[in-house]
């Protein structure tokens, strides 16, 4: 087994985070030649360069900023030792970095967090959101200990990553006051209606397209939209009736003042935490996976439909009428 040099990673790890060699030499009273030769030999070790010039000064490599953060997670671990033996009670809080995929109900996102705020005391949660793809180049890096996102990892994403499912529902059309009497004959009162719906390409925008179209309904689309809470906003002016999880029914009925239209069990949304296999040694991660891996602790919608029997029957009669994921 190789020994790594933890003088040399604590050199590193000043520089980087002081931003120049300059600047750690003050704080580690040591000459700025000398804390170059330690990195070159850091460098040596770990067979990667660690920084890069950029201008007059230096920039982390992909490299390095792996490296960094567990440097972070090393020296982060050591102080809170010292603190622990000397009976000084640690109020350093453990970092949680987590993407989450912008097609993700924010209220959702916040509900499936809740294995991970339950399990780990003092823990600093960050959350970032973004593109699947931009996320999930975050993760590969460690810029992100989990990603939550509504579908596994794309095979076209050449990312090292696992998905765990966390939960799985079905959806629930909503409307504002204005459109409440679509409610009446659903879903064939759909047809013609004004909808809202996710950008073209989501695995939700697909599921919903291949549901009307099994049910025989052509709505008229009159916006679509990144931002899921911007959609249930316009939702709420009455601009169109739009399609949740049914997992958040209740709370997007409460807050945005609409009302439930129908529900379909046809459509399953479901939702996965991605992470990488080595990072599962995070307490946050681990309790998430945890929970992913019992199906008995996994959220399911417990709500009734009320789709008509009849357009139910009709819609299993028709070929690819199941939109499910």
């Amino acid at each position: 087994m190789e020994w790594l040099n933890y003088h040399h990673l604590h050199y590193f790890w000043v520089v980087a985070r002081a931003g120049s060699i300059a600047k750690a030499s003050q704080e580690l009273r040591l000459s700025q030649p000398t804390i170059s030769n330690q990195l070159k030999t850091l460098e040596g070790a770990l067979g990667h360069e660690l920084f890069e010039r950029r201008g007059r000064g230096l920039a982390l490599t992909d490299v390095g900023r792996t490296v960094l953060r567990y440097a972070d997670d090393i020296f982060h671990t050591g102080r809170e030792m010292q603190q622990a033996l000397k009976g000084i009670p640690t109020r350093d809080r453990i970092p949680f970095s987590v993407g989450v995929a912008d097609v993700i109900p924010k209220l959702l996102a916040e509900r499936l967090l809740q294995s991970a705020v339950a399990a780990v005391k003092d823990m600093k949660l960050a959350c970032r959101e973004g593109s699947l793809t931009a996320l999930l180049g975050s993760l590969a890096v460690h810029d992100l200990d989990v990603v939550l996102s509504d579908s596994p990892p794309p095979e076209a994403v050449k990312v090292k990553a696992f998905g765990h499912l966390l939960a799985e529902c079905g959806v629930t059309f909503l409307a504002a006051p204005g459109l409440a009497g679509l409610k009446k004959g659903f879903p064939g009162s759909l047809a013609g209606a004004p909808v809202l719906l996710p950008s073209p390409g989501t695995a939700l925008r697909r599921s919903l397209e291949g549901w009307f179209e099994a049910h025989g309904v052509e709505p008229v689309v009159a916006g679509e939209f990144d931002d899921s809470a911007l959609l249930k906003a316009f939702g709420s002016r009455g601009l169109g009736f739009f399609a949740v999880p049914t997992l958040i029914e209740k709370e997007v009925c409460a807050q945005f003042h609409v009302s439930v239209l129908g529900r379909t069990e046809e459509i399953r949304e479901r939702f996965y935490a991605i992470s990488v296999e080595r990072r599962l040694r995070h307490p946050a991660v681990v309790a998430i996976a945890e929970a992913a891996s019992h199906p008995t602790q996994r959220i399911r919608n417990t709500e009734p439909t009320t789709s008509s029997a009849t357009a139910t029957q009709n819609a299993r009669s028709r070929p690819g009428s199941v939109a499910s994921r």
